[in-house]
């Protein structure tokens, strides 16, 4: 075999004659390469370049500090000076900075290893209760509401009747409008102002044009200057305001023994518990005084008035007024219809309001359904769509 090593053309023959494995090796011929014996070469070490900072260190040695020394130290060689400063400058900043970066560490690997999951999660729920514990107590000093007075002071707490105009589907009754307006007149307009309120406002809720029209009328107003700069009075029109029964807050107050009547116009905006309060003001004064009530000079008492003490006396009697459409006033009726009418005087744009909602709702839901069925028309060939892996076909021909 042109492989083997040995010089007989079976291997396997004539292996008796070894008596051993080594004997065996030993017989093997030496096939490795022979090593050839050549002169060494000797490494030069080359001299490194001075850098620029031992060149200056070199010199300052020259000029400034081996005139210095003695003789002995000074015929040494300045480079040797030089070179243990910088070698001595070299191990003081490489042990700085391994002391450094073995602090840092150190530091880390203490931090990583104290650091276990329980004590994390110890530390988010401590400092989520501290964040909801702060958020709670500024609700409780701060986001609470605050009342002016005490709930004695505050008075009794009026009762919510179900008045119909505050539903969502109901308008304004205009026949109690009409009605509170004239109570308003014969009763509340001796003292309270309805400022705010137009004449204009009152046609087609209240009265009817030629109605307003010659109620403007019976009062006067300033007019414009003439030429010789006087203000004559004119007979009032659609666009004037209902006028105030006094001049001036101070004729008011001297007119009512120092109280100032407040002006209707936005009163039950104004009042906490809106047409509950003024109801149940209009209608809370009792024959006497409870047992141990007390009231001021002047003052007559009211459980639903703050403080109990009111300037105003009561007003409403039964069959203090006789409607037109021969309504019973008793004291209850003719509260009922003044609140209402003073809530109409405070939101004329209800009813209107109340209607544009309902049109707003009735549109957006149409719109709605509508978007519901584009987006299910466009997006039905995508959502219905299957699809199908098919797989390539495997052929059991064998190409030649």
């Amino acid at each position: 075999m042109g492989g083997c090593r040995f010089p007989i053309a079976n291997p396997w023959e004539g292996l008796s004659q070894f008596s051993s494995p080594s004997a065996l090796l030993a017989a093997r011929p030496d096939t490795r390469r022979p090593r050839l014996n050549l002169p060494r070469r000797r490494k030069t070490r080359e001299r490194p370049r001075r850098s620029a900072s031992l060149q200056l260190l070199r010199r300052l040695l020259h000029t400034c500090i081996l005139p210095g020394l003695p003789r002995s130290l000074a015929a040494a060689s300045p480079d040797m000076f030089a070179r243990t400063t910088m070698r001595s400058a070299r191990i003081l900043s490489s042990a700085r900075n391994g002391a450094t970066a073995f602090t840092k560490r150190t530091i880390s690997s203490n931090a990583g290893a104290g650091e276990s999951p329980a004590r994390l999660n110890m530390a988010a729920a401590a400092s989520t209760a501290v964040a909801i514990g702060s958020v709670a107590w500024y609700y409780h000093l701060y986001g609470t509401t605050a009342h002016a007075m005490t709930p004695a002071e505050e008075g009794l707490h009026p009762t919510a009747y179900p008045w119909v105009h505050q539903q969502w589907l109901k308008t304004f009754d205009h026949q109690a409008l009409r009605r509170g307006f004239q109570v308003y007149q014969e009763v509340c307009a001796a003292c309270h102002s309805l400022s705010r309120v137009p004449y204009r406002s009152l046609v087609g809720t209240i009265l009817t044009v030629d109605e307003a029209k010659a109620l403007a009328e019976a009062n006067e107003y300033d007019s414009e200057p003439n030429d010789q700069g006087d203000i004559e009075k004119r007979p009032g029109k659609l666009s004037d305001y209902i006028p105030a029964p006094y001049k001036n807050d101070e004729a008011a107050r001297a007119a009512n023994n120092g109280a100032l009547p407040p002006d209707l116009s936005l009163i039950v905006k104004a009042r906490h518990g809106g047409c509950d309060y003024l109801f149940s003001l209009l209608t809370g004064y009792p024959e006497e005084p409870p047992a141990g009530a007390q009231v001021g000079a002047g003052l007559n008492f009211n459980p639903y008035f703050p403080g109990t003490g009111i300037a105003m006396a009561r007003v409403l009697y039964d069959g203090l007024v006789e409607y037109e459409d021969e309504t019973p006033a008793t004291t209850s009726q003719m509260a009922k219809d003044v609140v209402e009418f003073l809530n109409w005087a405070a939101e004329p744009e209800m009813d209107d309001r109340k209607r544009m909602g309902m049109k707003v709702l009735t549109v957006t839901t149409v719109l709605f359904a509508l978007s519901v069925w584009i987006k299910r028309y466009k997006w039905a060939a995508v959502k219905t769509r299957k699809i199908v892996y098919d797989p390539p076909q495997v052929s059991n021909k064998v190409r030649s």
